[in-house]
């Protein structure tokens, strides 16, 4: 049984994630970041796609002292697993997200990516091939369950969020809107890919909860199956 998957993103007020040159912005503001902090305490592990990984090199802990205290006295890693959906194993060998903080870590590849990278790689993180081109992202989240894992929260970027989202695999969604126009038609936004282009197909979501959140707003959304749509 796949995992629990949930997005949690922060955009500008017009919907991107950072500028055109995929520069990282500051969009939302201390508070949110303490709830994201502890949503990412409480998960079993956390995806970003190679390009949030070559962007913003990010290393996924958790931040807080007592929240990793929390997870070890539970008898869990101080973070939760760290995956990166990586086609290609573009995954620099000093990434953060390899040596920051310990827990484990999986980079998720396909049949063609280069064997001597991924033989690099495999020096800090579990190489799982799946797939020839394109990591087969419903046989991967399979195989995380398989792991025990349970609840996986995905911070981006947009085309990996886009093909979770035309794959069926999410479950709920939060977006914090901060107070910007960040503009630009080639800034990324929260589901990037090729899209949609029937409107029956377009994912349905439904609306948890609204609450003001810094100088934005906090939406948590449900996404509502196709078997459950009247």
């Amino acid at each position: 049984m796949r995992p629990h998957v949930f997005v949690n993103v922060a955009m500008s007020a017009d919907g991107k994630l950072s500028t055109k040159e995929r520069r990282q912005v500051r969009i939302s503001g201390d508070s949110d970041f303490r709830r994201v902090d502890l949503i990412k305490s409480q998960c079993d592990a956390i995806m970003v796609g190679i390009g949030t990984v070559l962007a913003d090199d990010p290393s996924l802990t958790v931040k807080d002292v007592l929240l990793r205290k929390n997870r070890t006295d539970e008898g869990r890693d101080e973070n939760p697993v760290r995956i990166v959906i990586d086609s290609r194993a573009r995954t620099p060998v000093d990434a953060d997200i390899l040596h920051k903080g310990p827990g484990k870590r999986i980079i998720a590849v396909t049949g063609s990516a280069d064997p001597a990278k991924t033989a690099l790689l495999s020096q800090y993180a579990e190489i799982q091939v799946c797939g020839d081109e394109r990591v087969r992202l419903s046989s991967f989240l399979e195989y995380l369950g398989t792991l025990g894992i349970r609840s996986l929260m995905v911070e981006g970027g947009g085309t990996l969020i886009g093909s979770l989202f035309a794959e069926g695999l999410v479950d709920e969604l939060y977006t914090c809107i901060g107070n910007m126009i960040i503009g630009g038609k080639d800034a990324p936004t929260p589901a990037d890919g090729e899209g949609f282009t029937n409107e029956a197909d377009f994912p349905s979501l439904v609306l948890n909860s609204a609450e003001k959140i810094d100088k934005g707003i906090l939406l948590h959304w449900t996404v509502q199956k196709k078997s459950d749509k009247s």
